[in-house]
């Protein structure tokens, strides 16, 4: 509780340019590392930005994800929806006993089995782009489909019911929205699943779905409730963050020529132009929230049991004590260090398969697309408002 006498911390920056951080966090990062900020109310927990200070939390199981907790720094005054198998709300071992479930779906080797048919869907989508009338939206005929494509595929999931899907993933991501909003996006998808998985369960293929009906449902080792949990999770984070990135991407690149004229010249540079962009954009910007379940020092500051934390992965990942220059597009640099995917117990399970879809969508579109360019109205008009993962809702393009 702050005193009349005490300056209330300063809010946590809702709004951000399409490429960068909001700019307070480059400030931040360098002046006040760790320090208070204001999210709602009377609710002030601390803000952190240099890197090494994020992988100290993200990797500290004295700090809790469980946003049921009392003085949990989340994202609207009221508590979400609680529902069995969300990932990102739990704490070892429940985390642990659930989360192994899924590893062998999306380990290294899985992925690099799948880059065949995450080459195909590529190639079929830009052929159908290519047909279409000039201008045409990318969002909504390529860095969209391809992402949700592939990730219901893996799941199971019918593509038919792609607007579906995709409107209620919007929900759930729009924190502006407010809380009943995005319990219901969440809760429609819940619903959903679970009858996916009562189906799969009598007809069961060779996709996660069927699996988690047979192998752990089935068998007692995960209620129905927790697997549709864990699938609503994966449905959404499988695919916003990387429709995301893709065109965020395409737009980094466009408007940073050389960048995308050192990347055409030598496509061995792919894997490491991902990563930098990747690092460069973090298209997760509302930060990752926890709260110290006992006083824990951190960065040379006390931080009290009961208090909240807001990790911002964009000031983490501009920090210049780790990358030099840390606000320029260098698609040379080593950027592997980043965080955009997290750290520790809750790193992104599907950062591999994200990675994949990168690395051959971007290459591959402006390989058949040499002439791609912007159209229309400024990106920046584009932006998303109120999302937790940042990107543009359409984006007018020509070739």
């Amino acid at each position: 509780m702050h005193s009349p006498e005490t300056p209330t911390p300063p809010s946590l920056p809702r709004h951000r340019p399409l490429l960068d951080p909001a700019a307070e966090y480059g400030r931040w990062v360098r002046e006040r590392p760790l320090a208070r900020i204001s999210l709602w109310g009377d609710v002030h927990p601390w803000l952190v930005t240099r890197q090494e200070d994020a992988r100290a939390v993200l990797s500290d199981p004295r700090f809790s994800s469980e946003n049921v907790r009392p003085g949990f720094p989340g994202l609207q005054p009221t508590p979400p929806p609680r529902t069995p198998g969300q990932l990102f709300a739990m704490d070892a071992p429940d985390h642990t006993r659930l989360r192994r479930m899924l590893i062998p779906e999306f380990t290294f080797r899985r992925v690099e089995q799948l880059r065949p048919a995450i080459g195909k869907i590529t190639e079929e989508l830009l052929d159908g782009l290519t047909e279409r009338e000039q201008p045409a939206d990318l969002v909504e005929h390529f860095t969209l489909p391809l992402p949700l494509l592939v990730i219901c595929e893996l799941l199971g999931v019918p593509y038919t019911d792609r607007d579906f899907i995709h409107r209620q993933a919007a929900a759930f991501a729009t924190v502006s929205a407010g809380p009943e909003a995005m319990r219901a996006g969440w809760g429609a998808l819940f619903g959903y699943l679970q009858k996916l998985l009562e189906a799969k369960s009598g007809a069961p293929g060779e996709d996660l779905m069927s699996k988690l009906a047979a192998e752990r449902v089935a068998t007692g080792e995960a209620t129905s409730a927790e697997a549709a949990g864990m699938l609503v999770q994966l449905l959404i984070a499988g695919h916003e963050t990387t429709a995301s990135m893709l065109s965020l991407g395409v737009i980094a690149l466009l408007r940073h020529p050389d960048q995308l004229a050192a990347l055409r010249a030598d496509e061995g540079l792919v894997p490491n132009a991902v990563e930098e962009l990747l690092r460069y954009l973090t298209v997760v910007h509302i930060g990752l929230r926890r709260i110290a379940t006992e006083d824990v020092e951190l960065g040379g500051v006390a931080v009290r049991a009961g208090e909240g934390v807001v990790v911002a992965l964009q000031a983490a990942n501009r920090d210049p004590a780790v990358f030099a220059d840390p606000d320029t597009l260098d698609l040379t640099r080593d950027a592997g260090q980043h965080l955009a995917f997290g750290h520790g117990l809750h790193h992104c399970l599907g950062q591999s398969l994200a990675r994949a879809e990168l690395q051959i969508a971007l290459p591959m579109l402006f390989r058949r697309l040499p002439g791609l360019r912007l159209t229309g109205p400024a990106a920046e008009e584009l932006a998303f408002e109120g999302r937790a993962v940042h990107g543009v809702r359409e984006l007018p393009v020509a070739w």
